[in-house]
C-alpha cells in the first residue's frame, strides 16, 4: 500500500473513531461503548475470518453500529421513559440512516452493510428488512451477541449493570431465534477472554494492543 493510500485509510479510520465517540457523548454513554463493542466482536470474529480486511471492515461496522441516530431526535434518543409507536417508528429508521452515512465512507462498503443489518434478528423478526439466518451478514450477526453482552453488563440511566452470568445465561437462551448458534458457540468458547474484556471494559492497553496485533499479523501471513 502506497503512502497516500495509508494517508487516506488512516484519515478514515479516525473518522470513523470520531463519529463513534460523539456518539457515545451525544448517549451520554460511559465507557467507550462503541469501542468495547467493536473490540468484543473481533475476539468472535477471528473463529471464523482470517482475512485482515475483513476483520477492519467488521470492526468499523460494529464501532459505527448506531451512528444513523446521529438523525434521532433528542426527546427520542435520550427519553428515560418507554417509546411510543411513533418513537419506535424513528427509532427504527437508525440502521438505514447509519447505512447513508458509513457507506459513503470511502473502503467502508462491508461496514456499512452491518450498520445496515445489526438490528436483525436470526429467526428474521428484526428490522429493517426482516431478514433471517444466513442473509443477515456475518458480522452483524457476531455483533448481535456482542451487544447483548454489553447492555446487560453496562450501566444504563434506567438501570444498573447486571453480571456476565446472566448475560451468557439470556446470549444462550436466544440462539436460534436472536441470535446465530454458531455466533452463540463462539461466544461460549471465548467465554473466559470476553469475561476478563468485560471486567477491564475493553479499555487496557494490552486489549487494545491485541486487537491491533491480531490484524498485523493476519496482514503479515497473508503477504
Amino acid at each position: 500500500m502506497n503512502a497516500e493510500a495509508d494517508f487516506l485509510e488512516l484519515a478514515d479510520a479516525a473518522f470513523a473513531e470520531a463519529l463513534a465517540e460523539a456518539l457515545d457523548i451525544r448517549e451520554h454513554e460511559t465507557g467507550d461503548h462503541s469501542k468495547r463493542v467493536a473490540c468484543h466482536t473481533l475476539v468472535l470474529a477471528r473463529h471464523f475470518v482470517t482475512d485482515p480486511h475483513q476483520l477492519r471492515q467488521i470492526y468499523w461496522g460494529a464501532l459505527l453500529h448506531d451512528v444513523g441516530k446521529i438523525g434521532v431526535s433528542d426527546a427520542i434518543l435520550l427519553k428515560q421513559g418507554p417509546l411510543n409507536e411513533d418513537e419506535w417508528q424513528e427509532m427504527r429508521t437508525h440502521p438505514e440512516k447509519g447505512y447513508r452515512i458509513v457507506s459513503q465512507i470511502s473502503g467502508m462498503e462491508d461496514a456499512g452493510e452491518i450498520v445496515l443489518s445489526h438490528e436483525e434478528r436470526f429467526d428474521g423478526s428484526g428490522y429493517p428488512r426482516g431478514l433471517r439466518g444466513e442473509q443477515i451478514c456475518l458480522g452483524a450477526r457476531l455483533f448481535a451477541v456482542i451487544d447483548t453482552l454489553d447492555a446487560i453488563t453496562s450501566d444504563r440511566p434506567y438501570r444498573k449493570a447486571t453480571t456476565f452470568e446472566q448475560a451468557r445465561d439470556e446470549i444462550v437462551r436466544m440462539s436460534g431465534s436472536q441470535f446465530d448458534p454458531a455466533a452463540v458457540q463462539a461466544f461460549l468458547t471465548e467465554e473466559s477472554a470476553l469475561r476478563e474484556m468485560v471486567v477491564a471494559k475493553c479499555m487496557l492497553p494490552t486489549i487494545a494492543d491485541e486487537t491491533k496485533h491480531l490484524i498485523h499479523t493476519l496482514e503479515r501471513n497473508k503477504s
